[in-house]
């Protein structure tokens, strides 16, 4: 889960957004896998321009301390080996949306008009509605004091009291009989505070307003996130005729529809990136939304009757702007790679080479779907990886760069560019979080060599570069590995992973959709087994659309350790329509798929495990086969312990199975862990009774079901950092695993219910 690291920034992330530095070359890919014969598009900005390289690589370990495995890399430029030119291709930060104004007739007046909710005192005027045709321009835009509507050569403004959090009508409408310009804002009531109104107008020459062209929401000039609107937005309109007063600012569209020359309605195709105009004739003036903006948000006429959109959709007829919103890039691609057959599945990367520096582009090859396969597969947490994809954690110091450089690790850290965006556990200007996840972008800390730690016992590492501990640890072994990712799981279901007897996480596949825990699922229900190697796993609910496989949707709904939570009202996701939250809300704990779930978090240090008289029953003694001792993990390259950062535990009330057997209990954890938010009662006490402190644990489990699966949780996220033991991958954890590994592919699918597997020597 991993809710806020020490030194990150307490509010929201503005201060980082003043630089916005670019790195020599990076670039992204659409897809991050593929099978052979498919195709992947890069994306590739050379911020000074020239020549650059492209070279395949096959990342055999992702890990920089030399006291660990290593970098590793295989070259395969004897496979692709190109050259290119070079440009540098920008990001425009901010969201907004854009649409084709209708043609107005020269000779009539007219209003434009919104109703706005700012999120944050912004001190200088923001864009509500932006209008633009041959040079003539039309700007309405409001601040925490002020209101204006911007002709160019021509400012009318309001000065008040204008505080965030609050609904206003805003407005200007042009009177062509006179050729007067008036602003109005009406202030809407709001508990205590009465509604109020104050206009100001002035007399305009009689072409300086647009009467076609582009129209933009929150946004004037597209990347000038000086001038990007920070808040919600909601019908807005070009109306006919001037409007003086307001008396009523509540009016819905269906109230206006007589005077509408064209209308946004932002409750209609919720799901999409699209926006339908409702428009007086048959011009095409439909909306489309840019980087994402958040949609499925209550606005100003919502009243707590439902917490679902769907079945209110007039009440969530709003969507929120920010001004460091990124969704995609933009970019054009500037080379493609056809995946060539023979290649093994594995991970691979595009490593990028220009004069000035170098980046890497990760992607995993995938089995062919024919055959033929290991006896096991790795799941890549990509929907993970995305969620945490750039996270800016503000942990930074001369001392960690000092470590990258000594190291070779990969030198850039999201902390230095915001430009790339941020990932859902930071927080945008108004404070509030970052809902989407988007892979049209560089993610720097999808990189092999990405240090998130200047970790004092161990290698700092997380996510896609810890997982390589696993690849590279079973090919140390002699296991061969496929590659699937979570995205193929999504898409292709349970039949991908049925060539397989093992199923294997990474350390923290914490973010999943109902099509992946589902394919897991059914996968053990059929005689399968899986080795869940990590903590803190199957926790977060996401939305994900198969029309736009590239975004992900996350809302912190209700309960859970987390930096920030979604409004109330809010915790629908847009993309799908489906409750967010925990995956334990949605009466999906993650015991009933691994028989463990989420239970304590601390600081990124870890102790070990120690075990159970349980684990010496003789059934499980083939588990056990060359471990020496009962302590497990007392070393390791993730913070120095097998059991740490985030463990996960047992309960019966809620799922997990009577006969799983925990072989070992974390022990002598440090002082810094807490329980799971979502398990706590009253003061001290756990939900349900008994003491909050005896949450703090972590159980490693094992359990087979009556059809012949079998399920190894590790239950830490640090435990495959002690896979690796005095210069190899070896000792006691190493063997465990391997003995567990070894077993489950040696299992032959379902027996008959209540029969006794017979556990074949090893």
């Amino acid at each position: 889960m991993d809710m806020v690291s020490a030194g990150a920034p307490a509010g929201g992330d503005s201060a980082a957004l003043c630089g916005y530095a670019e790195l020599p070359i990076t670039g992204y890919l659409d897809r991050m896998s593929g099978r052979a014969g498919e195709t992947l598009h890069a994306y590739v900005s050379v911020r000074d321009g020239g020549r650059y390289r492209v070279r395949l690589q096959h990342i055999l370990s992702a890990d920089p301390n030399p006291d660990g495995p290593g970098l590793q890399f295989e070259d395969l430029s004897h496979i692709y080996d190109g050259s290119f030119d070079g440009r540098r291709q920008p990001i425009a930060l901010g969201s907004y949306m854009e649409a084709t104004a209708p043609s107005l007739p020269a000779q009539q007046s007219w209003t434009w008009t919104a109703l706005v909710q700012p999120s944050m005192a912004q001190d200088a005027v923001r864009t509500v509605l932006h209008q633009e045709q041959d040079g003539r321009t039309l700007t309405l835009g409001l601040s925490a004091t002020r209101a204006v509507v911007d002709l160019g050569d021509v400012q009318i403004a309001l000065d008040g009291d204008f505080p965030a959090g609050r609904w206003y009508r805003l407005w200007t409408s042009f009177d062509h009989a006179t050729r007067t310009m008036l602003l109005g804002i009406a202030g809407i009531a709001r508990g205590y505070d009465l509604a109020f109104e104050q206009v100001a107008y002035q007399i305009v020459p009689s072409d300086a307003v647009p009467t076609g062209g582009i129209v933009r929401l929150g946004s004037a000039v597209v990347g000038d996130v000086s001038r990007n609107f920070n808040g919600k937005i909601e019908d807005p309109a070009i109306l006919s005729g001037a409007t003086i007063s307001w008396p009523a600012p509540m009016m819905t569209l269906a109230q206006l529809s007589d005077r509408i020359r064209v209308a946004w309605d932002f409750s209609r195709a919720m799901e999409t990136q699209g926006v339908p105009a409702v428009s007086a004739d048959a011009t095409d003036c439909d909306g489309r939304l840019v980087n994402l903006p958040l949609r499925a948000v209550v606005g100003a006429r919502w009243r707590g009757s439902t917490q679902d959109w769907r079945h209110a959709p007039a009440e969530y007829a709003a969507i929120k702007f920010h001004e460091d919103d990124l969704g995609d890039c933009g970019w054009t691609p500037d080379l493609s790679f056809t995946i060539p057959a023979g290649l093994p599945s594995g991970a691979y990367a595009m490593h990028l080479a220009s004069n000035h520096g170098e980046d890497w582009l990760p992607f995993y090859i995938l089995p062919d779907r024919h055959g033929p396969h290991a006896d096991a597969v790795f799941i890549a947490a990509t929907y993970t990886y995305a969620a945490y994809g750039n996270n800016a954690r503000g942990n930074t110091d001369q001392a960690f760069f000092d470590r990258v450089a000594t190291w070779g690790a990969y030198p850039y850290n999201a902390d230095q560019y915001p430009l790339y965006g941020r990932s859902t556990y930071n927080l945008h200007p108004d404070g509030s979080g970052q809902v989407y996840a988007s892979r049209r972008r560089p993610l720097l800390t999808v990189r092999p060599g990405y240090l998130t730690f200047a970790d004092s016992k161990g290698s700092g590492l997380r996510h896609y570069s810890a997982d390589t501990h696993i690849l590279a640890w079973a090919a140390a072994k002699g296991i061969a590995l496929d590659i699937v990712t979570d995205d193929d799981l999504e898409r292709e279901g349970a039949a991908m992973l049925a060539p397989y007897r093992a199923v294997l996480t990474g350390t923290h596949p914490e973010y999943h959709t109902a099509a992946t825990l589902d394919a897991l699922q059914v996968h053990v229900r059929d005689g399968g087994c899986l080795a869940y190697l990590g903590g803190n796993g199957f926790y977060w609910r996401i939305g994900h659309h198969p029309s736009d496989p590239w975004i992900l949707e996350l809302r912190r709904a209700e309960n859970g350790i987390r930096r920030w939570g979604s409004e109330p009202g809010e915790y629908h996701h847009a993309i799908d329509g489906e409750l967010g939250g925990l995956w334990s809300r949605n009466r999906r704990d993650p015991r009933q798929l691994v028989g463990v779930s989420f239970a304590a978090q601390g600081p990124y240090e870890a102790s070990h495990f120690r075990r159970t008289e349980a684990s010496y029953a003789l059934e499980l003694q083939w588990m056990f086969d060359g471990v020496e001792g009962d302590v497990l993990g007392d070393y390791g390259l993730i913070a120095g312990g097998a059991a740490g950062f985030e463990i996960d535990r047992i309960d019966h009330r809620f799922g997990t199975p009577r006969n799983a057997v925990v072989i070992a209990i974390t022990q002598d954890l440090p002082s810094g862990f807490f329980p799971a938010h979502e398990d706590l009662g009253g003061g001290p006490l756990a939900l349900g009774g008994g003491d909050a402190a005896d949450l703090v644990r972590g159980d490693m489990l094992w359990f087979e079901t009556p059809t012949g699966g079998c399920v190894f949780s590790a239950s830490s996220i640090t435990f495959c950092g002690s896979l690796w033991k005095d210069g190899a991958f070896q000792g006691p954890v190493s063997r465990l695993l391997e003995n567990i590994v070894l077993q489950m592919m040696k299992t032959n699918g379902p027996r008959p219910e209540g029969a006794p597997r017979k556990m074949a020597p090893l």
